[in-house]
């Protein structure tokens, strides 16, 4: 076991670009010159990690930060962060309609419905920011949760008016229905601008208990986050091996973020102080303590 608390791990993630990190590990072999064996449950939103954390079916995560500094707020669960994952991008985190809808500009998503994949998380929280923006107040929308494989249908058969989707989903959208955009949420010069998305975490003490398996978890991740960070080449090539339904193709055209290398508590914080801005949580989170720093987990 390499002197690890644990060798083998199950690591939840879903199906978007912000995982292609771990799946870069598995397919280079990093977690194993770790003396990791590794397992992955596929979530369908975000709100299923804790959950399965807490039960112990999992050991780590993908989680939007949204979602992790809510938790906490809320003292519903408290995240440790090990990794960064990934940061947002023009283009890549867009509201759909459907081809023939009257919704022409993000001024008319004023009283509609739009689909996101958990509530009161990073899609609903980027969404308000870009609205308030341009004068509508977060009231005014209506958000229902859907898991992002099940918002094309949704949009087609007009269960819903719009989605808050990222690549490879734009894509894939765009080229079956004609979907349009007509909201960048990450567009230049916005609050959410490069907007930090997503980190691999564990919750509560489990960092404590297993910190030399913690450090093998970065380490690999580490190595496989700069490659990410290195060319797109390298994300687009493992995508189709999680995410069902997308060809290479596809995975060849779509819009990418960015993966940060480190875990800057100064840009993560952004993060929590906007959803304080704007009332995701009730307090100030402080996102420095939930950082794992890799040197204290050797």
């Amino acid at each position: 076991m390499n002197g690890l608390e644990k060798s083998n791990i199950t690591v939840g993630i879903l199906p978007i670009p912000d995982a292609a990190p771990l799946a870069i590990a598995q397919q280079k072999g990093f977690f194993r010159q770790e003396g990791l064996t590794v397992k992955v449950d596929v979530l369908q939103s975000s709100s299923f990690a804790v959950p399965k954390l807490r039960s112990g079916a999992m050991d780590f995560s993908l989680d939007n930060y949204v979602a992790s500094f809510a938790a906490d707020d809320q003292g519903v669960a408290h995240w440790h962060l090990v990794a960064d994952s990934y940061q947002a991008a023009k283009g890549a985190f867009v509201v759909l309609v459907g081809p023939k809808s009257s919704i022409r500009t993000p001024e008319d998503l004023k009283g509609k419905t739009i689909a996101i994949p958990s509530l009161h998380s990073v899609g609903q929280l980027m969404i308000t920011a870009s609205l308030h923006t341009r004068g509508i107040d977060q009231k005014d929308l209506k958000f229902v949760e859907m898991p992002f494989p099940q918002m094309p249908t949704a949009l087609a058969k007009g269960q819903v008016d719009a989605v808050w989707t990222p690549d490879p989903f734009i894509t894939a959208m765009q080229k079956s229905m004609g979907a349009r955009t007509v909201l960048d949420t990450a567009e230049p010069g916005s609050t959410t601008e490069a907007f930090p998305m997503a980190g691999w975490g564990v919750l509560d003490d489990y960092a404590k208990k297993h910190p030399k398996t913690v450090a093998a978890f970065q380490r690999a991740m580490g190595k496989a986050q700069k490659l990410a960070a290195g060319g797109r080449s390298v994300v687009t090539g493992v995508l189709p091996s999680y995410v069902k339904g997308i060809d290479p193709g596809t995975a060849q055209l779509i819009t990418l973020g960015s993966y940060p290398t480190s875990l800057n508590p100064t840009r993560l914080q952004r993060v929590a102080d906007l959803m304080l801005q704007y009332g995701f949580v009730k307090k100030q989170v402080n996102v420095q303590p939930m950082i794992v720093p890799a040197s204290a987990a050797k």
